[in-house]
């Protein structure tokens, strides 16, 4: 089968296509999926690169996320069956192929409504976003949340999960498409972070009292600026950063607020499933609609780890093999 193979660690063009053996199901556990579409995320790029404490053993097929058809299962495995339409998280075998192997436990029913495209944006953006909010930073209806980073795959899952669970939801981009994605999906306010005195506008927005929540997509930029804008009690829930940041621990203290890390990474087996059984009924309902933002074909994998770390973002990127 067709699959895309990094020999050594290095920038996009260290992706290559290949034909490599079909995966099978062990004897346990195991699931093998036909790849319809496979999700490109930040996470992805680290890891082909070696950067921000992300490796892998080599040689190695990229990508976590996928949606597709259960093709084969292990003799134990139940949940699933063969045709079954699936997103999948976490795949043993690398999800920029044909086919990929994951094991039972990151293999979730893909409702009808949701195409693979959308389905392949699942795993990390939404189970990232669901995280963040209602784990790390134990986000209650009627609380403000600002999603910093709002029209990338995690921020515009952020602004739909939010609105969805009853929080007032101010979203910033920086360009003029993605304050409109960010409207499009559910911010009640979006905010030009390249502006100087957003925050300000966020702060304004509360009537003076701050906001309850930042979800922090670029920590080493915002982090220092994020504090003031936060209310009593406040917290911010890093996501992501590419370097050191200053910040002013005072502006903590005054307001008892608290700065969260997170990876998904953390997440145990239960959390993961607890996650991913609101996604569902998220997905289901209709209040999460995953936003594909460009579609490429698989042998374009080192077009889209340019596109996702070198442009503004606006919305996900997949590949279909």
């Amino acid at each position: 089968m067709r699959a895309i193979r990094v020999h050594e660690h290095g920038g996009p063009d260290v992706l290559r296509m290949e034909h490599v053996p079909e995966p099978a199901a062990g004897p346990s556990g195991q699931i093998v999926i036909d790849v319809h579409a496979a999700g490109v995320n930040p996470v992805d790029t680290y890891i082909r690169s070696g950067a921000q404490g992300y490796s892998a053993k080599l040689p190695y097929t990229p990508g976590l996320d996928a949606a597709g058809i259960v093709a084969a299962v292990s003799p134990d495995v139940t949940s699933f069956i063969p045709g079954d339409r699936v997103y999948v998280t976490a795949a043993l075998s690398g999800s920029y192929a044909a086919q990929t192997l994951c094991s039972v436990e990151r293999v979730f029913h893909l409702p009808e409504r949701i195409s693979f495209e959308q389905g392949a944006c699942l795993g990390i953006p939404y189970a990232t976003a669901y995280r963040a909010l209602f784990v790390r930073a134990r986000a209650l209806p009627g609380e403000t949340v600002l999603v910093h980073g709002a029209s990338g795959g995690v921020g515009l899952a952020a602004v739909q999960i939010a609105r969805a669970a009853g929080l007032t939801v101010i979203g910033t981009a920086g360009s003029e498409l993605g304050l409109e994605l960010v409207r499009q999906h559910g911010a009640h306010m979006a905010l030009d972070h390249g502006i100087t005195g957003h925050l300000d506008q966020a702060v304004e927005f509360t009537g003076g009292k701050g906001v309850s929540i930042i979800i922090e997509m670029l920590a080493n930029v915002n982090l220092g600026s994020d504090l003031p804008a936060l209310s009593r009690g406040g917290r911010v829930v890093v996501i992501g950063s590419r370097g050191p940041v200053e910040i002013t621990p005072r502006e903590l203290m005054r307001r008892d607020a608290s700065i969260h890390g997170m990876t998904l990474f953390n997440a145990s087996p239960s959390e993961l499933a607890m996650i991913h059984a609101a996604i569902y009924a998220g997905l289901a309902g209709g209040f999460y609609n995953p936003p594909v933002g460009r579609t490429l074909a698989l042998d374009e994998a080192a077009n889209a780890h340019r596109l996702i770390i070198e442009s503004k973002a606006a919305g996900n990127i997949v590949l279909v093999p």
